[in-house]
């Protein structure tokens, strides 16, 4: 992060992590070594690593809390592992393929995943890397859609022999209410059976956010087309969304004189300059909350309103910066013939402090 772009970018993964590397899971509990191939999934989400049998573990990059190699490694104290490793040898480099993975919800609760490479040196650059993806600022303050994101990625990580998604994975990545995930499935024309699967190719980023607006609907939305525009069409034009800020965001004890209303050409401002570039279609839920990334939100000046997500930018400046308002998101989509019209099909509204 240099001083000419304070915004945070993203952890970059490195090639070999997400290439993959051979090593050996022990575990002193069970006596068990089990050869596996480790990797890091390319958005850095998740390390995983996959056995013989094709069956994969996840763990979650931010809950790592530490990574260990060489003598600070975890040691074998069973017997028959220490046979396996040829520990007791005199000769032996075990030290130099060791890694530790440890993990948890906090630095009590610990649990220690250990391999060993079939090559010297390798668990060190494992180690540091690993490591250097757990603490990076962004890992531990990710934006929502950031964590929508590791959902997909780890629903298309999992797949059946058959390379086809398990619908019973659904179920249980959103295990709060079976019927609406199968009513989302259901609307986006997926199967939706326990023992249905569902081709990767089938289920892009697009139909996801489509899933997860079916599977979490907004109704309030469909009150501002309802309350602001007779006939209920997609889009808003200028006079009523100046109704839209005068009447619903704007405090009711606002003085008229000190905090005057929003005039037309404000409103037109508001139209013409949003804070998602022109061409990029529908700012649905999902693209406005990752417009509003922790990186993003925190490179601004908090009162520079062109810096700012689109969620700031659409309340009026002169808003007291201590009453807590409601703020609409709004869409680029204005249908032809709809001259100096703002959509707001996929809009959201969301409770916060004014800017």
């Amino acid at each position: 992060m240099s001083l000419l772009n304070p915004v945070l970018q993203p952890p970059g993964v490195k090639a070999y992590l997400s290439q993959g590397e051979r090593f050996i899971r022990w575990d002193d509990e069970t006596t068990i070594a089990s050869p596996v191939i480790l990797r890091v999934d390319p958005k850095g989400y998740y390390l995983y690593w996959t056995y013989q049998s094709k069956e994969m573990e996840f763990l979650d990059i931010t809950s790592i809390r530490d990574t260990r190699f060489g003598k600070f490694a975890k040691m074998p104290k069973s017997q028959k592992l220490r046979d396996v490793f040829n520990m007791d040898f005199p000769d032996n480099n075990f030290l130099l393929k060791t890694l530790t993975v440890v993990s948890g919800p906090d630095m009590v609760d610990l649990t220690f995943h250990n391999f060993v490479s079939y090559k010297e040196n390798v668990g060190k650059d494992w180690a540091e890397d690993v490591l250097a993806l757990a603490k990076h600022p962004l890992m531990a303050n990710a934006s929502r859609s950031t964590f929508l994101d590791k959902s997909l990625v780890k629903l298309k990580m999992q797949l059946n022999p058959e390379g086809k998604i398990p619908v019973k994975n659904f179920f249980q990545m959103f295990p709060a209410d079976r019927k609406r995930v199968e009513a989302a499935l259901s609307a986006c024309h997926l199967p939706k059976g326990k023992n249905d699967a569902i081709n990767p190719e089938d289920f892009p980023e697009s139909v996801y956010k489509s899933f997860l607006m079916s599977l979490c609907p907004r109704p309030e939305i469909d009150e501002i087309f309802t309350s602001y525009h007779a006939k209920a069409k997609p889009y808003m034009t200028k006079e009523h969304l100046a109704k839209f800020i005068n009447q619903k965001q704007r405090d009711s004890r606002l003085n008229s004189l000190l905090f005057p209303l929003a005039r037309p050409d404000q409103v037109q401002g508001l139209i013409d300059k949003p804070a998602v570039p022109r061409g990029h279609g529908m700012v649905t839920l999902w693209a406005r909350k990752q417009r509003a990334g922790p990186g993003q939100a925190a490179a601004a000046p908090r009162h520079d309103a062109a810096a700012q997500p689109l969620l700031h930018q659409l309340l009026p400046q002169h808003l007291p910066d201590s009453r807590p308002v409601l703020r609409p998101f709004l869409c680029r989509d204005v249908p032809p013939g709809a001259a100096g019209g703002l959509p707001l099909r996929g809009a959201g509204l969301l409770e916060g402090e004014a800017p």
